[in-house]
């Protein structure tokens, strides 16, 4: 009989405030923002502590935030649906700095017609940031859901240079 992995998991300081890390010997977990629309269900094996990855998750998003990181490199224990493990992967695919509609990362995965769908699977992402869901917006161009808030999200693309940054005087609109 398998003996289920222990989860460890810590909260780290960052710029969009404290960030549940969550890790275990088979990678990362979860990362979850204060305020998760979706949360992950506690079982018995999440336990506070500490694990090398949650040391490296740490040092890889300080890096990101500093501007330092446009990449993750870590190990990852996605647990989900098979559909839902395909949305989360291909999120690695969205460049730095850019972003995609939800039906073109339906036409991605190959799957054109599942644009709700693969909306779901993005919101449901366990690990955002490193599997940056942030990047994928509305097809006219808007923010929409982000398990961290909406304007985690802008703060996310501002920092990527996907958004101009609110109160910058830009040439958004050319007359």
């Amino acid at each position: 009989m398998n003996t289920p992995l222990p989860i460890f998991h810590c909260l780290h300081t960052s710029p969009v405030g404290p960030l549940r890390l969550a890790a275990s010997d088979a990678g990362v977990q979860a990362i979850e923002f204060p305020t998760e629309r979706y949360p992950r269900p506690r079982d018995p094996r999440w336990r506070p502590g500490t694990h090398p990855l949650l040391d490296a998750v740490a040092a890889q998003l300080d890096e990101y935030f500093t501007g330092q990181r446009t990449e993750f490199d870590l190990p990852l224990a996605l647990e989900g649906t098979e559909f839902q493990r395909v949305v989360w992967h291909t999120l690695r695919s969205i460049p730095y700095g850019k972003t995609i509609s939800y039906a073109e990362l339906a036409a991605r995965i190959g799957k054109p017609n599942a644009v709700r769908a693969v909306g779901a699977a993005n919101g449901r992402n366990p690990i955002p940031i490193m599997l940056p869901c942030h990047r994928v917006i509305g097809a006219d161009g808007s923010l929409t859901g982000f398990g961290g808030g909406l304007a985690t999200k802008r703060f996310l693309l501002e920092l990527e240079g996907a958004m101009p940054k609110l109160g910058t005087t830009g040439e958004l609109f050319v007359t």
